[in-house]
């Protein structure tokens, strides 16, 4: 378990988590479980707008480290996270159009760790992370990202299309990657923008979709059918660099 040294067990040590002002990714709960210990760590949780999961007993067992899990885990954030407004603000004052990363539907730690490594080699000013079914900045996170993280801000938000209408009355445009889009090279990705990926599997969720301004292609010349979604943040957030730069 990649997890292990930010894994929170049993319910004191959840609760004083929590009212220390801890960051917490997910909270795992024995399912059917009501007494009053576990019933303050559902009200905490919800102040957070944390992640809670209702599992088995089993379940529990799998995840846990000490043994003492008491029917509850929590799993913590490595780091702290941002808010989108640090992110527009680290671009003012840089004095930079912003350029943004969001991210739909990313569950492997391995990939986001990459992601944020990529993100801030191409001068991205942040990188957005839905709250749900995605992964949160775990340790593994940490650990790809090559020291990433602690120079390029990662926020969390409960709804990444609401984020994204936000964001446009910012006076941002929004790319996403898909096959069926329009070659990138063909596309102006100048200016304030942010740049939207999925997973391989599922690729941006529709709502999320829907959104966008601009649908970007990557041509692919060889006998399987997508990249990476790291490898494909990549690609495009090199031709957003380049065409700033030219």
């Amino acid at each position: 378990m990649a997890y292990e040294e930010f894994t929170i067990e049993g319910r004191n040590a959840v609760i004083e988590a929590f009212r220390s002002g801890k960051t917490i990714d997910k909270l795992y709960i024995l399912d059917g479980c009501q007494d009053g210990p576990i019933l303050t760590i559902k009200k905490e949780a919800r102040k957070g707008d944390c992640l809670v999961k209702y599992v088995t007993k089993e379940r529990l067992d799998q995840l846990s480290s000490t043994g003492k899990h008491q029917g509850v885990i929590a799993i913590a954030a490595a780091y702290e996270y941002a808010s989108v407004e640090d992110i527009l603000q680290r671009a003012r004052e840089k004095q930079e159009p912003p350029f943004l990363i969001l991210l739909d539907n990313i569950e492997d730690p391995h990939n986001l760790g990459a992601i944020i490594r990529t993100a801030n080699l191409a001068g991205a000013h942040g990188v957005i992370i839905p709250k749900n079914r995605a992964v949160g900045l775990t340790a593994t996170v940490a650990k790809a990202s090559a020291g990433a993280l602690n120079y390029t801000p990662v926020a969390k938000v409960t709804n990444l299309a609401k984020t994204i209408e936000e964001l446009k009355k910012e006076g941002l445009w929004f790319v996403c990657a898909d096959m069926s889009g329009t070659v990138m090279y063909g596309l102006d990705l100048k200016g304030p923008i942010g740049l939207v990926i999925g997973s391989e599997g599922e690729g941006v969720g529709r709502l999320v979709k829907e959104k966008c301004d601009m649908v970007a292609s990557i041509p692919m010349k060889g006998d399987i059918d997508s990249l990476n979604a790291s490898v494909a943040t990549g690609v495009l957030a090199y031709e957003i660099l380049r065409q700033r730069l030219g």
